[in-house]
């Protein structure tokens, strides 16, 4: 019995060492972590779970279907990698270099990119929900307003906020970036602020003959400029039961 039990746990043991094998070079794994220096290696589906990368020299490296969710790489050169398909959740990518990288379907939600240098990386279908500090030249004013939408959806209005910020900082005439970014801080309490955007909101949407928008603002307005009673200074605002779902009033806004 106790061989067989042996034998069974050899060839299990075979077979996770080959998979293993198969899926990245140990080798090259084992000298990114004692060196940090890995150019043109083979990690393809290698897990790096919350490796410490910072500074690592992986340009070229093929990190295809990779785990490095949580991982730190923060200064890493990565120019000309292949990370296509990556697990990049929750990674710190400051300062991080993927000049000429292939991120294609690559998960970059909640990293943080302050500083990261993108110019010239295949971003196509990868998804940077919740990331911080995006660039502005890798998304569009649309995408950051989606972006934003969900997160206010999710009832992380700060967040919302800042990509309705990007997106306003793209194109100062998205009417519906006001209007969302008003509709945040009227979340957040901070009704002057969510005021100033209606009303700027209200003037773009006039000036671009959108009457659905002109008339939402308008409603907007009008709920802020009623007096605040005990139930909006305690509790939850009342607007998005006003005018529905959040979802539903601001999705409307984009164009596609």
């Amino acid at each position: 019995m106790k061989n067989q039990i042996f034998s069974a746990a050899t060839f299990l043991t075979t077979i996770i060492l080959t998979t293993s094998v198969q899926a990245a070079n140990s080798e090259h794994i084992k000298q990114l972590l004692a060196t940090k220096q890995c150019q043109n290696c083979d990690l393809t589906s290698a897990g790096l779970v919350m490796a410490d990368l910072s500074g690592a020299n992986l340009s070229g490296a093929n990190l295809t279907g990779a785990n490095l969710s949580r991982a730190n790489l923060s200064g890493a050169d990565l120019r000309g990698a292949n990370l296509s398909g990556a697990s990049l959740f929750g990674v710190n990518l400051s300062q991080a270099k993927f000049g000429g990288a292939n991120l294609t379907g690559a998960d970059l939600r909640n990293t943080y990119l302050a500083n990261a240098e993108l110019t010239g990386a295949n971003l196509n279908g990868a998804d940077f929900q919740g990331a911080v500090g995006i660039p502005l030249q890798i998304a569009s004013p649309e995408e950051f307003y989606a972006w934003g939408v969900a997160e206010g959806q999710k009832g992380n209005e700060q967040q919302a906020i800042s990509y309705f910020n990007q997106a306003i900082a793209i194109k100062p005439e998205y009417a519906g970036a006001y209007l969302a970014r008003g509709v945040a801080r009227y979340q957040i309490l901070d009704r002057p602020g969510a005021f100033q955007d209606a009303q700027v909101a209200e003037k773009l949407f006039t000036s671009q003959s959108n009457s659905l928008g002109t008339q939402t603002a308008q409603a907007f307005i009008k709920e802020l400029q009623a007096p605040v009673n005990d139930k909006v200074s305690t509790g939850s605002p009342s607007f998005v039961d006003f005018l529905g779902s959040l979802g539903s009033v601001l999705l409307q806004f984009l164009p596609f």
